[in-house]
């Protein structure tokens, strides 16, 4: 409630404000929207409530609606025990830093400083009722044609994907069949999903299927599975897209966005292709910023979250899939042939449980500082470590990549069992 009356209160604007607020299907959501429609209302904003829907539907729908803000209830790829609160300003992107303390200092102040209108003067409640085919709708004006002749099956992670998936496949003529798009509040990401492909790799196997298509629990992301039932991630997807953008003339300055984290193969392919790779932080926040300060088109990361900016503010995990399978109708090819054209550098990813102390201390800690050290120095110049705190969850990520497995493997490793001793 404290959320929604500062998200309500700090935002720019005249007049009366609209809010719209969405969420995933995960059992907390619809007592957390109730309660930020509860705080927004008391601070005399109104809200409209668009149901279950992808988070970039969020982004879009504020603008198109003419909101003054958008949230969304989410915690992305995570169990369903966890919950998050994502706020968009009224151009569809996530809030600067600067105002998001702005909000933050307004819920940390004293309730009886606030404004409590009455009467008229508190915000009303209403329910769209057309959130979903006005977001379909603005996905589908991405490609050209339709995607007939396709056979695909698509995991739903039971998250909100479930509520838009089919029907935006059906309508443009695609064989899809939806997997893991059943959600009971629970079972969101719950073996399923982008974060675990196996299920869809092997319908994808034993059914012949074109391709195969993970979202995960808000659709924000996507990755992919080719015929043959391999994982085609979010680096793969980058070089492809970025190619044909480029051989198209609509990738600005033939420049492509990833992270610290994205694999040395995109930069070969790159290189190869006279295409140039920019790297920002982790996180799509940081893809996001790099790409307004560059005025670049395409950005990403190798989980999956792919920002194609001439058609959106934020990462879209069916956008994504559209532009992937758009590729595949409009080339001709199959989706292995597309993805194998970028390279791929042995890459090992270890995840090590710890507190939020302890990610502070990673940070001053000399023995941990001394490992990843000890295991760059290893790895020479065939390869390089990455170790950072997670920014969702209370782990470690230890990333390694090189060009021999068994050396990366032993130097993850190594890193790893002291973050586990230290930490």
């Amino acid at each position: 409630m404290r959320i929604g009356r500062a998200a309500a209160m700090v935002p720019d604007g005249r007049g009366r404000k609209k809010i719209v607020v969405g969420s995933d299907p995960r059992a907390s959501s619809s007592m957390l929207c109730s309660a930020l429609a509860a705080g927004i209302c008391s601070a005399g904003a109104d809200v409209v409530l668009l149901g279950v829907v992808p988070t970039p539907a969020v982004a879009c729908l504020t603008g198109r609606y003419g909101a003054d803000a958008g949230i969304v209830v989410s915690a992305s790829h995570n169990p369903a025990e966890y919950n998050g609160i994502k706020i968009f300003g009224q151009d569809g992107f996530k809030l600067p830093d600067a105002l998001e303390a702005q909000i933050e200092a307004q819920v940390e102040a004293p309730a009886g400083g606030l404004p409590g209108p009455v009467g008229s003067g508190v915000g009303r409640v209403t329910r769209c009722t057309h959130a979903i085919p006005d977001y379909i709708g603005a996905l589908k004006r991405t490609i050209s044609g339709d995607l007939r002749g396709l056979r695909i099956a698509v995991d739903c992670a039971n998250g909100a994907a479930a509520e838009t998936a089919g029907l935006l496949f059906a309508e443009l003529g695609a064989e899809a069949v939806l997997l893991a798009d059943a959600p009971d509040g629970m079972n969101i990401n719950d073996r399923c999903g982008s974060t675990h492909l196996e299920n869809l790799q092997n319908y994808v196997i034993m059914h012949g299927m074109d391709a195969g298509i993970a979202f995960d629990g808000d659709a924000d992301r996507c990755l992919c599975v080719d015929e043959n039932g391999n994982e085609v991630d979010g680096d793969m997807i980058l070089a492809m897209c970025a190619a044909d953008l480029a051989a198209r003339g609509q990738l600005p300055h033939r420049t492509v966005v990833g992270t610290i984290m994205t694999n040395f193969g995109l930069d070969a392919f790159c290189r190869a292709n006279d295409l140039q790779l920019i790297r920002a932080q982790v996180g799509d926040r940081f893809v996001s910023e790099q790409m307004e300060l560059g005025g670049y088109a395409l950005g990403g990361e190798q989980s999956g979250h792919i920002i194609f900016r001439v058609f959106a503010t934020t990462g879209d995990g069916q956008l994504t899939a559209l532009q992937v399978l758009s590729l595949m109708r409009r080339t001709g090819k199959k989706l292995s042939e597309l993805a194998g054209a970028m390279p791929r550098f042995p890459q090992v990813m270890l995840q090590v449980p710890v507190t939020d102390e302890g990610k502070l201390k990673f940070y001053t800690n000399a023995a941990v500082q001394a490992a990843i050290s000890a295991a760059e120095a290893a790895l020479g110049g065939n390869g390089r470590m990455v170790v950072r705190p997670s920014g969702t969850e209370p782990l470690m990520r230890v990333m390694a990549e090189g060009t021999d497995r068994s050396v990366i493997e032993a130097q993850a490793e190594a890193v790893a069992a002291v973050l586990r001793a230290e930490l």
